[in-house]
């Protein structure tokens, strides 16, 4: 893979590259949050680790700006040293695909590197999507609710596609967390965190609720019919 490193704490971008480098991997370094936007911008990564706390632009700035004004799709991980629900959650609705907190294993960032570029190499079926007023065109990524347009980070967006394929039937926590992680399960916070980006955006106040919890049991996407 071509990674882009984006920490401006030497001895930790020392770090992973001298781990990923001899393991195939290519990759760029940017010390701060300015010249790493414009690296991600000019050049074409497979995945970008990217820290939360950065000089010049911080981390979740950054993933904004990359997201929403650039429209660029490059999965971004992201390190961090906070472990609360709020600032995991922050980081996934600035567009991040996942997260590690620090301090973390070589290998688990490996191996949520080569995730989540897979995915996004993979996010490419013909078929539409769709649960009463809520519709996913899996072939161009358009989630729409009515005449509502919904962006999503592609986690939620992963996990949207298995909950509407499955409807109307209850998907198992572990069932989703395979679907997105496969055999490198996250910490017991994440998949919350991104059902919780989901249900934000699907389901708005004045609109009938269609994912539901199913406590001990798991995740339903179902219109009113089958509620």
């Amino acid at each position: 893979m071509r990674l882009l490193i984006i920490e401006d704490n030497r001895d930790i971008a020392a770090n992973l590259t001298d781990y990923l480098s001899p393991r195939g991997h290519v990759v760029d370094v940017a010390g701060d949050g300015i010249s790493g936007l414009h690296l991600a911008l000019t050049h074409d990564y497979d995945a970008i680790v990217l820290d939360l706390m950065l000089p010049g632009m911080d981390g979740l700035t950054l993933c904004r700006k990359l997201r929403g004004v650039a429209g660029k799709h490059t999965p971004v991980l992201m390190l961090t040293a906070r472990d609360a629900l709020d600032d995991k959650i922050a980081g996934l609705e600035a567009g991040a695909d996942d997260y590690v907190v620090k301090p973390y294993a070589l290998r688990e960032v490996e191996a949520r590197l080569q995730t989540i570029a897979r995915r996004a190499q993979n996010q490419g079926l013909s078929q539409a999507l769709r649960v009463d007023d809520l519709c996913f065109d899996v072939a161009t990524f358009r989630v729409s609710r009515g005449e509502r347009r919904i962006d999503l980070p592609p986690i939620p967006l992963k996990l949207l596609e298995v909950l509407m394929r499955a409807s109307p039937r209850v998907v198992p926590k572990q069932e989703l967390e395979a679907a997105v992680w496969g055999n490198h399960p996250p910490d017991s916070d994440a998949l919350k965190a991104h059902l919780y980006v989901l249900r934000s955006a699907i389901d708005r106040p004045a609109e009938t609720p269609l994912l539901r919890t199913l406590r001990g049991i798991g995740y339903q996407i179902a219109g009113h019919a089958a509620a």
